[in-house]
């Protein structure tokens, strides 16, 4: 089993993860929702978004941007953030619009569905990096925000989690690609891949372009 610290340095962590949220609590705002998505930079595979909005000053123990976390500390604090999160929700948006509408709008619309399927509506945003113009709900954009916000961290974490399962799915769909182990990033194996065998239907064909190009 994962432990986590409990000890005064990752109390006093935490407490530093909510610095954005903590002003925003005591001036009575109850719900605010963490926004942060995955797979901007694969060539192949959906890019996912998660919001969460977490009860006010709880300590998930651990919890941290999704980069910095194994696979297995993700899906503990997967879970704990499902158990314990007042609300929380996927958006997806899959390869054919994003080349529709580019990676950043597709970011956008990913981040928007994620608010619009919260099970309620969320009084601020904390948005990583982005704002989102669609919305109308007060927010702020965190550069680098899943290291520095709670909220954004474990929606970063359910993001992760969800896409590479989705790209484990592909993997069994889609043989010879190694989905399962490179979730749809150009590392060189899956490069040499397309290169062999040609784009299936989860690439994103103007992604692939420049990255096997030459190969």
């Amino acid at each position: 089993m994962i432990k986590f610290p409990h000890d005064e340095a990752e109390i006093k962590r935490l407490q530093e993860l909510f610095k954005y949220e903590s002003p925003l609590w005591a001036s009575g705002i109850q719900y605010i929702a963490g926004i942060d998505e995955v797979g901007r930079g694969p060539i192949a595979g959906p890019v996912v978004a998660a919001a969460v909005i977490l009860p006010a000053n709880f300590m998930l123990w651990g919890v941290n941007d999704s980069k910095k976390l194994s696979e297995n500390k993700r899906l503990v604090l997967e879970q704990a953030i499902k158990e314990n999160a007042v609300a929380w929700a996927i958006g997806a948006v899959g390869a054919r619009d994003i080349e529709k509408y580019n990676i950043l709008e597709a970011t956008k619309i990913a981040m928007a569905r994620a608010v619009h399927k919260l099970a309620m509506n969320p009084e601020h945003l904390l948005i990583d990096a982005l704002k989102l113009p669609a919305l109308t709900i007060p927010q702020t954009a965190i550069i680098k925000g899943d290291a520095q916000s709670a909220s954004i961290a474990a929606a970063s974490i359910l993001a992760k989690c969800h896409r590479d399962r989705m790209m484990k799915i592909y993997d069994l769909k889609y043989p010879g690609y190694g989905f399962a182990q490179n979730s749809g990033y150009p590392s060189p194996a899956h490069k040499r891949a397309v290169f062999a065998n040609g784009a299936c239907v989860i690439h994103r064909s103007t992604f692939v372009l420049k990255p096997i190009k030459g190969e």
